[in-house]
């Protein structure tokens, strides 16, 4: 009888034997961090070094008794510099003598953004989004609806350019202060509102635009109500046919929803160029906002944020990986 439990005890512990080694062997994991990628390698207390996952020497002999201790050896990923892939793509775009561009972007995938240029713009037509913004937020601290003739005045504005329901609804907002108030709570830091009834001559920045759009698309925390936001992409991506260019030049089929900003300036007879929007090309969404100035034609100006937003994407696209 003790010899039968002797061979018991000697079989019991030659199973678990290569079960312990093969449980060991497993233990090099790999995994991921936000910071990249990073490598476990399990090693026994007495010194014996990784343990391999091939069956090694050091793996087989392990004893059962050895306990594991993880270590983590980080591995960081090379990070993307996305202004200079910017800059550098902005070199292939081309402007006027005088002509100004700046452009902001940001990848809704990946969540990176990047931004070409500075100084501010006059806003044109695009400060329509902003107005109809500073009306809902304005309807929603009310606790009320829009009225019919609100509607009316937005659909005109946004979908059709329409300078008489922009004027209306900009007194509507309380004009500059209404609207500087707005995007405060926004958080637009470099846009103030034109002077008495110039809604058009608000000065604003690319990187200020895109904020705006962070808020109208609900990026982030967002001022705007799920409703709000619908109400404004829904405008946005029903303008009418003569303003389907700028940032939609990007876009893959008819995948956008943008607002454009067209102004002569009076005192040089150059013209203000603006394009805002979200576009999706090649299976992604970005938000994209241009803007420019001194363009000596409507056509060119049009091709100079077209352009530049052609570029701003490939400064994402080129370098994505899957």
């Amino acid at each position: 009888m003790d010899r039968h439990r002797a061979r018991g005890r000697r079989a019991r512990t030659a199973r678990r034997t290569p079960l312990l080694s093969a449980l060991v062997a497993s233990a090099v994991l790999v995994g991921g961090t936000a910071a990249g990628t990073f490598y476990m390698k399990a090693q026994a207390h007495d010194g014996s070094g990784p343990v391999s996952s091939s069956g090694s020497p050091a793996a087989s002999s392990a004893s059962p008794a050895v306990s594991e201790e993880a270590s983590v050896e980080p591995v960081a990923e090379p990070s993307v510099d996305r202004e200079a892939l910017l800059a550098a793509a902005m070199k292939s775009v081309t402007a006027e003598n005088g002509a100004k561009v700046s452009v902001a972007v940001l990848d809704l995938t990946s969540g990176e953004s990047s931004v070409y240029g500075n100084g501010s713009f006059d806003t044109a037509s695009i400060v329509k989004v902003d107005i109809l913004a500073a009306l809902l937020l304005q309807v929603q601290d009310a606790d009320r609806h829009l009225t019919a003739q609100e509607k009316a005045y937005a659909t005109a504005m946004i979908e059709h350019s329409d300078n008489t329901a922009a004027s209306a609804l900009w007194d509507k907002i309380g004009q500059a202060h209404g609207l500087d108030s707005a995007n405060a709570r926004f958080g637009l830091s470099g846009t103030q509102g034109g002077d008495g009834v110039l809604w058009g001559l608000t000065q604003t920045t690319a990187t200020d635009q895109l904020t705006l759009l962070r808020q109208v698309f609900g990026v982030g925390d967002t001022e705007l109500s799920k409703s709000s936001r619908a109400y404004v992409q829904g405008l946005m991506g029903g303008v009418a046919a003569g303003q389907h260019w700028g940032v939609s030049a990007v876009a893959d089929g008819s995948a956008w929803a943008l607002k454009n900003g067209w102004l002569a300036r009076s005192t040089t007879g150059l013209w203000d160029i603006n394009s805002i929007g979200r576009v999706t090309a090649d299976g992604r969404s970005y938000l994209v906002a241009t803007l420019s100035n001194g363009n000596t034609t409507q056509a060119k100006g049009i091709s100079l944020v077209e352009a530049a937003a052609r570029a701003a994407v490939s400064a994402f696209r080129d370098t994505d990986a899957g």
